[in-house]
């Protein structure tokens, strides 16, 4: 298949060279006949739709329709008819009176009257452009209150579909309508809303976390999650008002009102947290830092709590099939983080954190800007548990005694001339210590020591006279190092990564049609080895990976109304070869208030069997893995699946407000998978290569309203259905609930105060066989269902001094007895990896946030 790999870069190094070598193109003029701005946008649209024309414009006064003709042959008969299909006369063909009347009232350029109405008024020379035009700006308040430009928002009148879109510096033009004064303002994050206006000059409409109107000046609030109605793939959007419903510590602590993500521990000693989506691991998800690689690899669960929550202004959740342009690794979804930039963030922000078990968290962010093009930012988290606790009487610590922390330092560059580019580096130092009580005689200990260092570059550039095309370029290089002692063994790990990726977006005739292109390369070396305190040597596993890869992606939008995005990418890996990456993303706007999406794709990755199960070294499990006889990874394949799913968004009025119902299904099925055995020997775990089925399907309902103003409510249902292939026969994937309910609500003051609760009910999971063990170490098949309840209480002064005070697991549920032979650690039955509700109780937390707002000092 190594012709796939060649005609993918012939097509990439094809585009690219034409459209960076685009000349002026001849140029021919037509009389079209018209009268307005909705007009314009009419004809131009049909004039792009032929073959043989790369742009079009026509000017209202003159009525001339300027063509730019692209390499393809023009056919000028075919020109004329695609406009006068639409209802328009030209200089050759005239429009059928049936087409002429469907335009809107305002566009009979036939009709005396319209024609009247369209004139300027009698005695001036000209009408007067705020006569003609609605003109303004749609700008959005940044966290230090500084009004920045929205770039894309949707500007129509009220039961006219068609309008203006924001541009670079937020300008919008909208030709008046006679009799017509509501105006609506849309864009992704915000309520939709009409507004009326009244009155001449241009508006500033004002988008803001605030919930006011003032004449001219109109202020929507932003919803803390969001669903784009006009991106192909199923995208929420979760800004910085949803993580500070909790404490949010952390990545792997973003996600405890968002019902799509499940969030939990993956034993009852580390305290190492993992999320799943779709009912599969974190793994299976490309989690991406402003979309480069992030955690994975060895830090496929631990890289969750390498970014502090107070970093994140904006999290992206792509359910399903993502781009091909971020890689092949995404099976069940992307998880893209955006931190905040030092050229938009305040110039100060400081948040602290101290809960009831000891544990102590500050983070602090500094931005600066040393003049106009250049911003530098420094990120700084610190977090220190030392207080031992015990609550159950186990004799194991309640919570790990840790020492975290966690830098950053970025630079951002913006140019006049069409280039910017940021670059920055990242340190990580962990100290950890959990397992039994350190006064005991010769405890039962885990240690984890990493110390990792990251480094990146991004640079872009929009080409002048074509802010269309463009390019870019993202570099990320890793270096992962950790030592961790698990009671009697040791797991002893290295990664050194390397990322590049090229990419050039541009137009193929006009923007209906839009592509990107490129080239990447990931480069993964890694060393592990695990030894038992008993053994003479280690077992030694190491892998060298090289992966180059092309990709294109053709995007097609008709309007609003219809989007495709379908994506090939062709990879080659040093040990398993040639693959193929197909994916594809429907999107069909039934109306501006419903919207259907269907999404397919495949995912391909190389499993890191240790790292992203590291719980079973919280136990005394044999590790056993049935290897091949082939130079692979552990000596076994590569996991490969395909997801496929649909969703509907529905936004629909519920007096003043909107309520927005999503339902979702998406199935996964694995062609390979490395299968994590638990199940065949309650004293060993085994790895080995799929055979047989393994499939996960997945229903999701939830409904988010607001009742009244300032009182938001999100409910949802989700159903999983996890199913593997194991050495016994088809099971239920063990420790995942086949169903969760949630409820999410707060309510905010107009003085500052906020409350938030959730409430989320998790059935029985099955449990894997413990049958075999003695009867004081055997669990039940399956787990009860329980209820957990979290809650917050916020007051804020302003825009700078907010404190917090907050709850978790408020009903006190506890998993019981959650380690087998907690009285014997060292001996063949011990096992705290079966984990599948809370292990701590009740925990009671308290911080304070603090932002110095205004300019940043150049």
């Amino acid at each position: 298949m190594k012709w796939l790999l060649t005609l993918l870069s012939l097509l990439w190094l094809s585009t690219f060279h034409n459209n960076i070598n685009a000349q002026n193109d001849e140029t021919i003029q037509i009389w079209v006949d018209g009268i307005c701005g909705m007009c314009k946008d009419r004809i131009e649209n049909a004039a792009l739709t032929t073959i043989g024309v790369r742009f079009a414009d026509w000017d209202v006064e003159s009525k001339q329709l300027t063509i730019t003709k692209s390499p393809e042959p023009l056919d000028i008969n075919q020109l004329h008819a695609n406009i006068t299909g639409v209802g328009h006369d030209t200089e050759l063909q005239k429009a059928t009176e049936e087409v002429y009347q469907a335009l809107h009232a305002c566009c009979k350029y036939r009709d005396e009257a319209v024609i009247a109405a369209h004139k300027p008024a009698e005695g001036n020379s000209e009408q007067s452009s705020d006569e003609k035009y609605l003109k303004g700006v749609i700008v959005e308040e940044n966290a230090k209150g500084d009004a920045v430009p929205l770039i894309g928002a949707n500007i129509r009148w009220l039961n006219v579909n068609e309008g203006a879109v924001s541009d670079s510096e937020g300008g919008f033009e909208i030709e008046r309508i006679e009799g017509v004064n509501q105006l609506v303002v849309s864009y992704i994050g915000y309520e939709s809303d009409t507004l009326l206006i009244d009155q001449g000059g241009e508006v500033v409409i004002t988008l803001s976390d605030a919930v006011t109107l003032d004449e001219v000046k109109v202020t929507h609030r932003r919803k803390s999650t969001s669903v784009s109605f006009l991106e192909a793939g199923n995208i929420q959007y979760l800004s910085e008002d949803e993580f500070l419903k909790a404490a949010c510590c952390s990545l792997a602590e973003s996600f405890e009102t968002t019902p799509s993500v499940d969030a939990s521990f993956t034993d009852a000693v580390t305290g190492t947290r993992k999320i799943e989506m779709l009912g599969l691991a974190s793994p299976y998800l490309q989690i991406t830092r402003e979309n480069m690689p992030d955690a994975r690899g060895l830090s496929a669960l631990y890289g969750l709590d390498f970014t502090a929550g107070a970093w994140i202004e904006g999290i992206q959740l792509n359910t399903g099939a993502g781009s091909v342009v971020n890689g092949f690794e995404s099976i069940t979804g992307q998880i893209n983080v955006e931190l905040w930039k030092p050229d938009k963030a305040v110039p100060v922000y400081l948040n602290l954190y101290g809960n009831a078990m000891g544990r102590l968290e500050g983070n602090l962010n500094v931005n600066h800007a040393l003049n106009e093009e250049w911003h530098t930012g420094l990120l700084l988290h610190a977090k220190s548990q030392q207080r031992e606790s015990d609550r159950n009487d186990d004799g194991f610590l309640d919570n790990p005694l840790t020492n975290h922390f966690i830098g950053i330092n970025r630079w951002r560059f913006k140019g006049k001339n069409g280039w910017m580019g940021q670059a920055g580096i990242k340190g990580t130092f962990i100290d950890s210590q959990s397992g039994q009580m350190p006064d005991l005689e010769s405890p039962w200990i885990a240690d984890r020591n990493v110390n990792r260092w990251e480094g990146w570059l991004k640079t872009g550039h929009v080409f002048e006279g074509r802010p269309y095309a463009s390019m870019g370029f993202q570099f990320s290089a890793a270096y992962h190092d950790q030592e961790s002692d698990f009671g009697p063994r040791s797991y002893i790990a290295n990664q050194q990564s390397l990322y590049g990726n090229f990419i050039y977006q541009s137009i193929i005739g006009d923007s209906k049609h839009q592509f990107k292109t490129g080239m990447s390369i990931q480069v993964d070396e890694y060393e592990e080895s695990i030894k038992e305190l008993s053994a003479t040597e280690a077992d030694t596993y190491t892998r060298s990976e090289w992966v180059p890869g092309a990709f294109f992606e053709y995007t097609y939008g008709k309007g609003e109304s219809f989007t495709a995005v379908a994506g090939l990418r062709a990879d080659h890996h040093n040990q398993y070869g040639l693959f193929v990456t197909p994916r594809l993303n429907l999107r069909y706007a039934i109306n501006e208030q419903l919207v259907w999406r269907v999404s397919g794709g495949r995912g391909q990755r190389t499993a890191s069997i240790f790292a992203e199960n590291i719980g079973l070294f919280a136990s005394s499990r044999n590790i056993i893995v049935e290897s091949k006889e082939q130079d692979t990874p552990y000596g076994l394949d590569a996991e490969v699946a395909w997801n496929g799913g649909t969703t509907l968004n529905w936004e629909f009025p519920t007096g003043k407000t909107s309520a927005l119902l999503s339902l979702s299904y998406f199935h996964t099925h694995f062609i390979n998978q490395i299968v994590v055995d638990f199940d065949e020997d309650p004293q060993s775990v085994y790895f080995y290569n799929l055979d047989g089925r393994s499939f996960s399907n997945s229903i999701q309902g939830q409904i988010d309203f607001e009742p009244i103003p300032r009182w938001s409510v999100r409910m949802a249902y989700r159903y999983n259905d996890v199913e593997v292939d194991y050495k016994k026969g088809r099971l239920q994937k063990p420790l995942v609930s086949n169903h969760r309910a949630f409820l999410n609500t707060g309510y905010e003051t107009q003085n500052g105060w906020k409350i938030d609760g959730t409430l989320s009910w998790q059935g029985e999971r099955r449990i894997p066989s413990t049958e075999s063990n003695p009867s004081d170490y055997q669990l039940d098949t399956y787990s009860p269902s329980f209820f957990l309840l979290n809650g917050q209480l916020s007051k804020a002064w302003g825009d700078q001094w907010e404190i917090y005070l907050g709850g978790e697991n408020l009903l006190d549920f506890r998993q019981e007895n959650p380690i087998i032979a907690s009285d014997d650690p060292f001996g063949a039955y011990f096992d705290a990896s079966l984990v599948w509700g809370p292990v701590f109780g009740r925990n009671v937390y308290i911080g304070m946030r603090y932002r110095l707002t205004g300019e940043q000092k150049k």
